[in-house]
Parts: C-alpha cells; sequence; structure tokens
C-alpha cells in the first residue's frame, strides 16, 4: 500500500484558502529553491488537485513531497497570467518547468541617423548615414532592423546592401579624415561620401532604398528606379540613367539569387521542434523583409522533470467531456514561444511544426499590440521553410547528443582512472592552475575550471603574481594556490562552499610538492591534487599524473579519454596564462599609456575607446564631440582625454 505524504496543515490551509480566480503559483523546497511555477484559470481547483490526489512514485509525485511553502499571485486574466508565468520561469530557474537560457542577445543592423550640417560647412560624417552591425540597447534616434539570428546573417546583409546601395561602413573618425576614396570606392562596395564623390540628396535617396529593401519593399524599388532612369535617358543624361541601370542590375540578381518570390511573407519566425534521447532542440529560423536569414538553435533544460508536470496542468485545462493531453514537443515549443518573445518582438506570423494553444497566441498579441498568426501544416513556400527547420532542428539534437555522449564518457574515464566519485559526474570539479611569463617578466597564474562535463569560462580567474625572485615558477605556484584555497578551505569547513574534487599543476614533482605544502598548511585533503608532468621527450601522449598523497605515478595512455580530458583542462589553462601574461607584458613595456594614467578610464573603456578608434593614434585624432559618442564616456571625460593626447 502506497504511504500518503502528510503536508504541513497550515500550507493545507493556505491552499483551501485559494481564491477561484486565474493567478500564478510557486512551489518552494525546504532550502527555498523553486520547484515549480504554474498558472491557473482558477488557483484553488488546479492548487488543490496536487495536494488531494496520491501521485504516487511519478515524477509530480516526487515534486509534491519536497512542497513546504507556496506562493500565488491573482492576475486579471489568463493572459496576464501567462506572461507573468514565463517571466518568473525565467527569472526563478524552476528545476521543473522547461526553461530555455538566453545564450546572448541577437544582433541588429544600424541605420545611423542623419544630422543636419550648417550650410557652407564642409561634408561630415553627420549628413551620411552609416550601416552597420550592432547589438546591445537601442536608441531611438537611429534605426535598427531585426533581429537576425547570427552575426554572420547581418554581416551578409550589409554586403548585399554595399553591392546594390554602396552605403558606407566606415566609423566617423576615419570618414572625417579622409582626402581620397578607399578601396571600397575602387571595388564599387561605396560611393565615397567622404570626398564628395556623391551628393547628399543622392545618398540620401540611397540610404532610403537600402531601409525600403530591409522592410520588403523590393518591387516598389525596382519600379522606382526603372522610373527614374527612363527619366533621365529622356533628359539625354546618359551617365546617371547608367548608374541606375547599374543598380537595377545589381539588385535583380540579389533577388534572384535569394529566391525572393515567396508569396508576400516579410516577417516570419518558423519554429521547429525536434524530441529524442531525453533531450530536445527548437530552432528557429528568421524571414525578415522577405529574406531568409538563417536559423538558431535552442535547447531547454530540465525537460524530463517539466514533462510529466506540464502534461497534468494541461489535463486539468481540459474539460471532462473533451480530454486534452499535448505531446511533449507541443510544450516545449509553446514553453519556447512564451519565453522567448518576452525580450523579442514577435512577427505578424508564426510557422510551427507542432500546434500552439491559441491563449498563448492571443496573450503575444496582447503583449505585442499587434495581431499575431500561428500557422500549423503550412502549405507552399511555408512548408519547404519548415520542412528546413525541422531537418536542421535534428542535426543540432544528433550534434548535441553526440558531444555530450562523448564529454560525459571523458568526464567517466577520468573519474575511474583516479578513483573519483562516480555517483554524480555531473558535478565533478576539477580546477587547474598554470604559471606564464617571459624570463621572469610580467608573471600571472590562471585557474580554470572544469564542470558539467565542460570548461566553466565564467569561473576562470587570473592572479598577477608579484614579491618573487623573477623565474621562480614554485613560488608563483605557492602564492596562486595560498590566495586561491586559504579562504575557501575556511569556508568548505564551515559547509558554505564546496572544494574541487581534483586539483590540478601543469607540472611535475617539484610544482606536486609545492601545492602539497600548501594544502599541509591548509589542512587540505592531499588526495586532491594532480600534477601533469611531461613525458619522455616532452611528448604530447606521454604525460603522467604525479600525485601528492605518495600514490605512484599513474600513465593513462596515449588514445586514453581520461588523458584527452587532462590535456583539454591543462591546455585551456595555458592557453588563459599566456595571453594574459602577454596583455600584461604588453602595459609594462609601453611604460603605461597617457590613456591609462587618466582616472575614471579602467579596462573596460579604454578597450571600448580602442574598438571604436582602432588605436591610440585614431583616439588622438578624434574630436572631443566623436569620444563623447563612445558609451560611458561623457563630456567632461572626453575632454579630459583629448587633452592628454594633445
Amino acid at each position: 500500500m502506497t504511504k500518503v505524504h502528510e503536508f504541513d496543515p497550515q500550507l493545507l490551509s493556505e491552499v483551501a484558502a485559494l481564491p477561484a480566480l486565474p493567478g500564478v503559483y510557486r512551489y518552494f523546497d525546504a532550502e527555498g529553491g523553486v520547484l515549480y511555477v504554474g498558472k491557473a484559470r482558477n488557483l484553488k481547483k488546479r492548487v488543490t488537485s496536487y495536494f488531494q490526489k496520491n501521485h504516487g512514485g511519478t515524477r509530480i509525485g516526487h515534486m509534491v513531497t519536497k512542497i513546504v511553502r507556496m506562493e500565488t499571485t491573482v492576475v486579471r486574466s489568463e493572459a496576464e497570467a501567462l506572461l507573468l508565468e514565463n517571466n518568473l520561469i525565467k527569472t526563478l530557474n524552476p528545476k521543473y518547468n522547461i526553461l530555455f537560457r538566453d545564450d546572448k542577445s541577437y544582433p541588429y543592423l544600424k541605420v545611423t541617423a542623419a544630422r543636419a550640417v550648417e550650410e557652407g560647412g564642409a561634408a561630415s560624417a553627420a549628413a551620411f548615414p552609416r550601416i552597420a552591425y550592432y547589438r546591445g540597447a537601442v536608441e531611438k534616434k537611429h534605426h535598427y532592423f531585426g533581429p537576425y539570428p547570427s552575426a554572420w546573417a547581418v554581416k551578409d546583409t550589409i554586403l548585399l546592401l554595399q553591392k546594390v546601395f554602396r552605403l558606407r561602413t566606415c566609423e566617423d573618425t576615419v570618414f572625417n579624415n579622409r582626402t581620397r576614396p578607399c578601396l571600397l570606392y575602387q571595388i564599387k562596395r561605396c560611393s565615397a561620401p567622404c570626398v564628395g564623390q556623391v551628393s547628399p540628396e543622392q545618398y540620401a535617396l540611397d540610404t532610403a532604398n537600402a531601409e525600403r529593401f530591409l522592410q520588403g519593399q523590393t518591387q516598389e524599388i525596382l519600379i522606382d528606379l526603372e522610373q527614374k532612369m527612363l527619366a533621365h535617358a529622356d533628359k539625354l543624361e546618359f551617365e546617371q540613367a547608367a548608374e541606375l541601370r547599374n543598380q537595377i542590375a545589381a539588385l535583380s540578381r540579389i533577388l534572384h539569387q535569394q529566391s525572393m518570390e515567396i508569396g508576400g511573407d516579410k516577417d516570419v519566425d518558423i519554429l521547429a521542434v525536434k524530441v529524442q534521447g531525453g533531450k530536445a532542440c527548437v530552432n528557429l529560423a528568421m524571414v525578415r523583409g522577405g529574406r531568409h536569414l538563417g536559423d538558431r538553435p535552442y535547447f531547454p533544460t530540465h525537460v524530463e522533470h517539466a514533462a510529466d508536470v506540464a502534461a497534468l496542468d494541461a489535463a486539468l485545462d481540459a474539460s471532462a467531456d473533451q480530454p486534452r493531453e499535448k505531446s511533449l514537443a507541443a510544450l516545449i515549443l509553446e514553453a519556447f514561444i512564451a519565453q522567448h518573445y518576452i525580450d523579442v518582438p514577435v512577427p505578424p506570423t508564426l510557422v510551427c511544426s507542432e500546434p500552439v494553444d491559441k491563449d498563448l497566441i492571443d496573450a503575444l498579441a496582447e503583449q505585442a499590440g499587434s495581431r499575431v498568426t500561428a500557422i500549423y501544416q503550412p502549405h507552399e513556400q511555408r512548408r519547404i521553410w519548415l520542412e528546413m527547420a525541422q531537418k536542421n532542428a535534428g542535426l543540432q539534437l544528433a550534434r548535441l547528443l553526440a558531444e555530450q555522449g562523448s564529454q560525459q564518457a571523458r568526464t567517466r574515464a577520468l573519474a575511474e582512472a583516479l578513483e573519483l566519485p562516480l555517483d554524480n559526474l555531473d558535478a565533478l570539479r576539477i580546477e587547474c592552475f598554470d604559471i606564464s611569463h617571459t624570463a621572469g617578466e610580467s608573471t600571472q597564474a590562471s585557474c580554470v575550471v572544469f564542470a558539467e562535463h565542460k570548461m566553466q569560462n565564467s569561473q576562470y580567474r587570473r592572479y598577477n603574481i608579484e614579491g618573487i625572485t623573477p623565474g621562480d615558477d614554485y613560488a608563483a605556484m605557492r602564492q596562486v594556490l595560498e590566495r586561491r584555497y586559504t579562504k575557501l578551505a575556511e569556508a568548505a569547513r564551515n559547509g558554505e562552499a564546496r572544494l574541487p574534487d581534483l586539483v590540478l599543476v601543469d607540472g611535475g614533482k617539484g610544482q606536486v610538492s609545492m601545492a602539497k605544502a600548501v594544502f599541509e598548511e591548509l589542512g587540505l585533503d592531499l588526495g586532491l591534487i594532480a600534477g601533469v608532468e611531461k613525458g619522455e621527450g616532452r611528448k604530447v601522449g606521454l604525460e603522467e599524473l604525479v600525485f601528492a598523497d605518495g600514490r605512484e605515478k599513474v600513465y593513462l595512455g596515449r588514445d586514453s579519454a581520461a588523458l584527452m580530458l587532462i590535456a583539454q583542462i591543462r591546455d585551456e589553462a595555458h592557453r588563459f596564462a599566456i595571453t594574459g601574461m602577454r596583455a600584461k607584458r604588453a602595459k609594462v613595456r609601453v611604460g603605461g599609456s597617457k590613456l591609462e594614467e587618466l582616472a575614471g578610464i579602467g579596462p573596460k573603456r579604454r578597450a571600448s575607446l580602442l574598438q571604436r578608434f582602432g588605436g591610440i593614434r585614431g583616439i588622438a585624432s578624434a574630436s572631443v564631440e566623436d569620444i563623447a559618442r563612445v558609451d560611458g564616456i561623457s563630456k567632461e571625460l572626453a575632454e579630459d582625454i583629448y587633452r592628454a593626447l594633445h
């Protein structure tokens, strides 16, 4: 007989007091972690079902036994509940919800705003808009087109605009300092407004046509260009007519190459989902302005846990005489749509590989303030797009499964070879240290982290090593280990932190002895330490592991999956250390530039300035106004920079 779980009486009284209104509920465990976020047309009916029914040993039952606290929010409509639910899912990262993580923001194509120039003044960048790749917060004064699925898609579009409309891509500082046309003018990719080869009026017309092209008004552009060409020909202005003829030919070629006969669609997102092996992939393909821009795959987490809970919610939403059980693929697709379009503008048409709940689409339309249509089982061109997206989803998921299988196999092989815990390989954590310098100059130590079967770039750390004899690698290793583990050891003893399962040092007996001394002083387990010692002749594949606790050396074998993982971690530590050392050495050798000596100029602002102007010379040639346009640079700071460089 299955034992019924006993809940806290206060929790049950809170459930009994819930109103029969639409809302969102959150379940919490004893540690305060969020278990599940859900929405309901009727909060009382939905939440009560979790605590009254016996869910047995299912995932739902396992989750319910962990619930110790609940929070609810009453809203005005189910659409509002849907939007709040997915905002909370993205914010709280619950364990039993399908979750799509934001890997990075989408890139856009930016057309800068034209600024008026005083009459009689020299031509400047202000009068000639620039097209550029852009990622970040948008400014209302400029025009942005997108989003695009990848940086490549933006750059490919910029190339098309250069071929047809010959708009400039150069920075304002470069524009204002040109005295003759650049190479782009010679290869007919720019009309050279910097040296007056095109009038502001003609350039403005080209810019307007480029924006119309991005909006999908291609046929209108062709008709306008043909009319203007004929008008010039009637006036015997054959040179201008020839220019327009060439532009029409270039645009026609691009339209042919892009297969633009798409039945009138301009802005469409195509969404295909594939589920296999406990994993899923949603492939998003984008059509903007009538052009297919490419696609991007998304891989949700918590798929297996979320499936049963979401299926229960769907069953509760269905009427008794019309049960509605959604497929896992449909649940994943709806979760993606709900979470993705919180931050990204939704196009008027979504082409989907699975049927999508009408309430979800209505909520999106309400949020966007415009009509949104979801199409399942499309025809003609849309069907071709969807088939492409489905194929790509399958390929991306197969790649993910192969990579994860390989990564997990390497982690297991290393754990078995070194007799590390095998019960939770996902939690296995390895930290690796390396020292880098040039003849003792600019010594730096690196610490890289391997966890969850992959390198964790965000947890990497560099340490500037000071106060040692130049070139003393042992002293450098001692310093970095002391700095890394002194506080961590104390926190671990208090249960506030977790030590790594393995600490790798790039070196043999000498480095391991130094690590051993540090760990003995800190009272840490010597079994955590291993050194990666070069093999005979320092040949790759012959490395051996040296241990601090007295174990014999271990040779893993040239073709061992464990050695491949050790080599990957060791090489990453070396790469991370040497790049930091080179940057520090370059800074030391120039004696510190005037820019670095200025108050208010840290690494981020300095990097922004160098990226914008291409180097110190470019910054020095820029005006105060140009410098002030860089993100994070005020007018006062721009004046300080200008004075320092002049």
